[in-house]
């Protein structure tokens, strides 16, 4: 049991597994604001470009409440009444903030891998060259053309 209580304390004291879980904990703090960023600021101006819809609302009742009634004006008086509800708006607000944290990650991650890229290696100096009499690839040490025996400066 100490042991185990010994290889569980190294397991988490690594630094990778606590790197993990700071970023575990900022994404979800990320993720409430892109969800309040999505839901009270670009969901209500669309709401009205789209004729005053308000998405959080949007909503299908699929079975009626308790009493037989089919039409509420909001998804909490449908509950309330114990309809059965499709929620279109809060799964389309979902897919919007998930769009949103997707593009966030995807720009983090080029960030990073932009920081992290190795940096182009020197070019080689060249170890050949041309023969101008014969156009033959000789060493850059070369006086005499192997090919042509020219004398070379």
């Amino acid at each position: 049991m100490k042991e185990m209580a010994s290889e569980f304390k190294k397991f988490i004291m690594r630094g990778n597994v606590i790197d993990m879980a700071v970023g575990i904990i900022i994404g979800g703090a990320f993720t409430k604001i892109v969800n309040s960023m999505v839901a009270d600021v670009l969901m209500p101006p669309l709401g009205l470009l789209l004729g005053k819809v308000d998405f959080s609302n949007w909503f299908v009742v699929i079975k009626a409440g308790k009493d037989g009634v089919r039409d509420f004006a909001t998804m909490a008086a449908a509950q309330e009444a114990g309809a059965t509800t499709l929620n279109l708006g809060l799964f389309l607000n979902a897919v919007i903030s998930f769009v949103i944290v997707a593009f966030c990650v995807f720009l983090l991650i080029k960030a990073i891998n932009k920081l992290n890229r190795p940096a182009p290696a020197p070019a080689a100096a060249p170890t050949t060259k041309k023969c101008p009499f014969c156009c033959s690839e000789i060493a850059i040490e070369a006086t005499k053309c192997p090919h042509c025996t020219s004398e070379l400066k």
